[in-house]
C-alpha cells in the first residue's frame, strides 16, 4: 500500500508541471468550501467554470481527484496528496511574490495554540500583531498538542503554540514560555505530595492528546499507580468547576489558575520539578513566512 502511494506522488510530481497556480487554487477553494457551487460564490466565478477547470486538471494529471459520495463530492486518495500540498505550494507562491515585488508582510496567517497559551499568553501579542500588521488576516485555532501537531502535517496551519511532551519531529521548533503544572482538588482534599495520594482518584482532563494529561499519567506510571477513571471536559472553566464540586482532581497550568478561573476555589497542590516545569513551543514547518517571522518578532525572549 505505501509503495503504490509513493508512486502516486511520484505521478502527480512529474504531472504538476503542467498546469499554474490558478488551478491549485480552484481545487483547494473546492475542497475548503465543499463543493463547486459554493467555491464558484467563493472566486466569483459560475459553477461550470470551476467545474470545466477541475476537469481540465484531472485531465492533465490523468487522475480522479474527486468522486461523487451521495449528494457531494469526496477526494479521491489522488486528491487527499494533492490537498495535502495544496496549501503549502499556494502559500510558498505568495512568499515568492512577496519577497519579489517587496510586499512586505500581508495576507494571511493561520495559527494554532493550546487553549491555556490561547488564553493567558497570546491576548496581549494578538493585540499588538493586530496592531502592527493590520495587512495580515490572522486566525486561530485551538486544541490539544496532538490535535495541533496533526493540522501542521496537513498544513491546515503554518505554526501552532504546543507544550511538552510531544515529539517535534523534523519540525522547526522555538522555546517561547515557561509555564509551572499544579494539581487542583477540592478544598476538602488532604495535601497530595506523592502519586500513591491519588491511587483510586478520578482525573478530570481534556480529552486524549493533552500534553499536561500526558504529564501527569507518566508521574502516576512511575510509581505504578493507576486512577480510578478519566472524566473528559473540553475546557478549563468547566475542569475547574467540576473540581472544586469534588468530581475528581486535574492539573494545568499555574497561570490559568491566576488569569482566567478564580484559583481561591480549589486547592493546589505543588508537583515535583521534573514534572511542574513545563515548556510551550511555537512549531512549524519549512521556512518562516513573513508573516509567521512578524508574529515571531512580537514574542518576548525571541528576538
Amino acid at each position: 500500500m505505501m509503495e503504490l502511494k509513493i508512486e502516486l506522488l511520484l505521478w502527480i510530481v512529474l504531472k504538476m508541471r503542467t498546469f499554474n497556480l490558478d488551478d491549485l487554487h480552484i481545487f483547494r477553494s473546492v475542497v475548503e468550501e465543499g463543493g463547486v457551487i459554493k467555491a464558484a460564490a467563493l472566486l466569483n466565478r459560475v459553477p461550470s467554470n470551476i467545474t470545466t477547470r477541475i476537469k481540465k486538471l484531472e485531465e492533465r494529471l490523468d487522475v480522479q481527484l474527486f468522486q461523487r459520495q451521495g449528494r457531494g463530492i469526496v477526494l479521491t486518495e489522488a486528491g487527499q496528496i494533492l490537498h495535502q500540498h495544496s496549501e503549502r505550494i499556494l502559500h510558498m507562491a505568495d512568499d515568492i511574490e512577496r519577497d519579489i515585488c517587496g510586499l512586505g508582510a500581508r495576507g494571511n496567517l493561520k495559527i494554532g495554540s493550546l487553549e491555556s497559551a490561547a488564553g493567558v499568553r497570546l491576548p496581549k501579542i494578538l493585540a499588538q500583531f493586530n496592531a502592527e500588521y493590520s495587512e495580515i488576516s490572522l486566525e486561530l485555532k485551538t486544541g490539544s498538542t496532538d490535535f495541533l501537531l496533526e493540522r501542521l502535517k496537513t498544513f491546515d496551519i503554518e505554526a501552532a503554540f504546543v507544550s511538552e511532551p510531544c515529539d517535534l519531529g523534523s519540525l522547526n521548533s522555538i522555546k517561547v514560555f515557561e509555564e509551572e503544572l499544579v494539581l487542583i482538588s477540592s478544598t476538602q482534599v488532604k495535601a497530595i505530595t506523592e502519586p500513591q495520594d491519588l491511587k483510586g482518584v478520578t482525573i478530570v482532563a481534556f480529552v486524549h492528546g493533552c500534553s499536561y494529561r500526558r504529564c501527569l499519567i507518566e508521574w502516576l506510571a512511575e510509581a505504578k499507580v493507576s486512577p480510578k477513571r478519566f472524566l473528559d471536559l473540553s475546557s478549563y472553566h468547566a475542569i475547574v468547576a467540576c473540581v472544586a464540586a469534588g468530581a475528581g482532581i486535574a492539573i494545568m497550568p499555574r497561570s490559568i489558575l491566576e488569569h482566567v478561573v478564580i484559583g481561591d476555589v480549589v486547592k493546589q497542590h505543588t508537583l515535583p520539578n521534573h514534572i511542574k516545569k513545563n515548556n510551550t513551543y511555537l512549531v512549524w514547518n519549512g521556512n518562516t513566512s513573513p508573516q509567521l517571522r512578524a508574529l515571531i518578532s512580537l514574542i518576548p525572549n525571541t528576538n
